[in-house]
């Protein structure tokens, strides 16, 4: 065995050490192609644990000596029976997806998009959103259904803007209840193509498409679409959209408030009829209904605000 080749085993062997494996890898990349036997050896046929840095810094190294096809082997590898060791492997391969960035090349994009019909990782995720993958927006698409891949899979498509446009459109108005009742993750995926939707912009045209989401029962698809109409300039979407409001405003969570206010406040003048007539309907009401109605207080908010525009507008009784 060479000099280079021993010095490559040992520094290789100390990235098992929490407290010296970052100077080893630095020490690892500094010694060259020489370096990569071992770190192959390391990774491919060392064992995984449920400690997930020596492996970590190993892809780390791999990817600063340009050994993109020891990465594709490692990536390639089935997952670890053992969960707990599986989870510490996740961070690895997150790790070494990463790595890919550096060869942001046709090679690179087929091998992403072949591993994402396999497994969906918020590394992945971000890649393809960083690389401005096209072919990836069905992957990104199906990664909203994820807790893990959701908000990175959110930034991807709206780096991606207008070509993932209808996807989003399609997704949006798409549920997927094939006992009648919508599943969890699909409304979530839903919800999160609207606030996608929200950050990139619609076209006039799109609207006939999304209007349909008005009528949904949930509280955030009915606030998500009567916001993106709000940031589109959807005239149409005033009156149907104000009276969609009031009607979920008081079984909308507290996130969703600011929202509903600032889009009542907007469509003010459109709805100013409908807007006014709930307020003093609710006025009306015992002293002990009032101090719990959270449409009253949003009606309240949005009066507070409309009268800061406009000052002479007269308080209702």
């Amino acid at each position: 065995m060479s000099a280079p080749e021993s010095e490559a085993e040992r520094l290789t062997a100390a990235l098992n050490s929490l407290l010296e494996g970052e100077i080893a890898k630095a020490a690892l990349i500094a010694l060259g192609p020489a370096a990569i036997p071992a770190l192959r050896r390391f990774l491919l046929e060392g064992r995984p644990g449920t400690v997930y840095q020596p492996r970590r810094w190993a892809v780390e190294a791999l990817g600063a000596l340009g050994a993109r096809e020891v990465l594709m082997e490692y990536l390639s590898l089935p997952r670890a029976p053992d969960p707990q060791i599986e989870f510490a492997e996740e961070a690895v391969r997150n790790a070494a997806i990463r790595e890919f960035l550096r060869w942001p090349d046709a090679a690179t994009v087929s091998f992403l998009l072949a591993l994402a019909k396999r497994m969906m990782l918020p590394a992945l995720v971000e890649v393809f959103g960083q690389l401005r993958v096209l072919e990836a927006i069905p992957y990104l698409d199906r990664a909203l259904e994820d807790d893990f891949c959701r908000l990175p899979a959110e930034d991807a498509l709206a780096s991606i803007g207008e070509a993932a446009r209808e996807a989003l459109i399609l997704s949006a108005t798409t549920r997927f209840a094939p006992e009648g009742m919508e599943y969890p993750s699909s409304l979530r995926r839903r919800q999160s193509a609207l606030r996608v939707l929200i950050r990139t912009g619609i076209r006039p045209e799109d609207w006939a498409m999304l209007r349909g989401l008005l009528e949904e029962e949930d509280p955030e698809i009915v606030t998500l679409t009567c916001l993106l109409a709000v940031e589109n300039r959807i005239s149409e979407a005033a009156q149907p959209g104000a009276a969609r409001l009031l009607a979920i405003a008081g079984k909308a969570p507290w996130f969703l408030l600011d929202d509903i206010v600032n889009c009542l406040r907007s469509w003010y003048e459109a709805a100013e009829t409908l807007i006014a007539s709930e307020l003093e309907r609710r006025l009306r009401a015992p002293a002990a209904v009032r101090v719990q109605d959270q449409t009253l207080r949003v009606l309240l908010r949005v009066q507070a605000s409309v009268r800061g525009v406009h000052p002479r507008r007269q308080s209702l009784p």
